[in-house]
């Protein structure tokens, strides 16, 4: 199985001079945990959310996030402060014709839940998340387990 059979085409990027309140929209909002960091549509380096978290401090820092006026008691801020500040640079990323075993191979080796998926010219095509490979072994284990009970209980395959 291949990168490109498994890796999500939608991909939501930031730049490395956006702030990172876009960082933390896109992670709360449209429910990602890694953001590669693109310049002209080639990756540069990726923003998790353990990143965005480490950069926020602990819930009662005050110097991550601003506190909220009295005009608008149930709004939160943060603290403007771009993504390369908070990016990680030395992204490892993949192809899409890079097995899989590979991809997750990568992943176990350096500790990190995902890959950006480039072409040739390292131009951001799709993002493969662990996510995405425990789903399909999921799927694949459960079919090997259901084979082993039909053969444990002299069921023939049909």
């Amino acid at each position: 199985m291949r990168v490109e059979d498994l890796m999500k085409t939608k991909v939501f990027t930031v730049e490395q001079h956006d702030l990172i309140d876009r960082v933390f929209f896109l992670i709360h909002y449209e429910k990602v945990r890694h953001l590669p960091v693109v310049e002209k549509g080639k990756v540069i380096a990726i923003v998790s959310d353990r990143d965005l978290y480490k950069a926020l401090g602990p819930k009662n820092n005050s110097n991550a996030i601003e506190p909220a006026t009295e005009k608008n008691s149930a709004e939160l801020h943060v603290v403007p402060q771009k993504v390369q500040h908070i990016m990680r640079r030395g992204v490892i990323t993949v192809n899409p014709d890079t097995y899989v075993s590979e991809a997750a191979a990568l992943m176990a080796d350096h500790k990190i839940g995902a890959l950006p998926v480039v072409d040739k010219d390292n131009k951001l095509v799709g993002i493969l998340s662990a996510t995405d490979i425990l789903r399909v072994f999921s799927k694949i284990e459960k079919s090997s387990e259901k084979r082993e009970q039909r053969i444990a209980s002299g069921i023939s395959h049909t």
